[in-house]
């Protein structure tokens, strides 16, 4: 098919997926959506009805013996997924090949959740109660009381925050309603009553840099950087380690997997066990000793 015409659809896709997705997200798939592009056309595929399950999966070999991880090549998968439903959607495939085609494997790789009283002393460390620290220090407790990801941090806007709550647009654009722990609180009124400082006077961000404009992506997890270093945390520390932190925490003790879940905004439950690794072994006995259809009740002689 001719370059052109697939780069079109691509873009076409990018736009609507940007209307759902993190910007995060539609970087990586752009990047995705190239690789495959440059594929195509290397194969000379004549059109989008070339596309099937046999040059989905001759895509992804190549790019595995490009070296690409597991968890690289699982999004190049879900991408031209993406992509192909989007060609359903337009009418040029009949339907999508990509769809049969398994999901690589991702290796269970999570990083260590922080001790307790060692993230109670690093949140605790006075700061000099400038403008700058007093909104490093609301990142800091909002991420840690209401387990956000970095993405879901940096698209907060004003608005969304409520007394006792805070509304967050997850992964696929689902929405769902975090709670705000007491020093959250605290940390997001401190920075409220100092943001003009920052801030534009039109600008809806909760968040936002010296110039008064949203803060990045890659501006918080310098930040975060920075504040382990200058704390003395003896580790680095980044967003999606506070994260697992949060909810590695909370799970030791509440034991309750299914608001954790809620919580992180895991549409499947494996998603939660996996991130905090929890034992199912514990589960199954927990089922067990609690279900009524789960205990066993002694046989009787006859």
């Amino acid at each position: 098919m001719a370059s052109s015409i697939l780069q079109a659809a691509i873009e076409r896709y990018l736009d609507a997926l940007a209307r759902r997705a993190s910007p995060a997200t539609v970087t990586g798939y752009r990047q995705d959506l190239r690789a495959f592009a440059a594929f195509a056309d290397d194969a000379q595929l004549p059109g989008f009805d070339a596309l099937d399950t046999s040059r989905a999966r001759a895509f992804l070999g190549r790019e595995r013996s490009r070296g690409l991880a597991p968890r690289s090549l699982a999004r190049r998968r879900a991408a031209l997924s993406g992509f192909a439903d989007h060609l359903v959607g337009e009418g040029a495939l009949a339907d999508n090949p990509v769809k049969l085609l398994r999901t690589p494997k991702k290796p269970a790789h999570l990083p260590r959740p922080l001790d307790v009283d060692q993230l109670a002393r690093f949140l605790d460390t006075p700061h000099d109660d400038s403008t700058q620290a007093v909104r490093d220090q609301a990142m800091l407790e909002l991420f840690y009381s209401s387990g956000l990801r970095l993405a879901e941090l940096a698209a907060l806007d004003v608005d969304h925050l409520h007394e006792r709550f805070v509304r967050v647009l997850g992964k696929g654009g689902k929405p769902r309603q975090v709670p705000l722990g007491r020093r959250a609180r605290q940390a997001l009124d401190a920075w409220l009553a100092r943001r003009r400082d920052f801030a534009a006077a039109d600008e809806r961000a909760l968040f936002v840099g010296r110039r008064g404009a949203r803060l990045g992506h890659r501006a918080i997890q310098k930040r975060l950087a920075q504040l382990s270093v200058e704390r003395g945390l003896p580790e680095h520390l980044h967003p999606h380690r506070l994260r697992h932190s949060f909810a590695s925490h909370l799970l030791e003790s509440s034991q309750d997997l299914r608001a954790v879940q809620e919580l992180l905004g895991h549409a499947n439950l494996s998603t939660t066990q996996v991130y905090t690794r929890l034992d199912w072994q514990h589960l199954a006995q927990s089922y067990d000793a609690s279900h009524p259809r789960a205990r066993r009740r002694p046989r009787s002689d006859s």
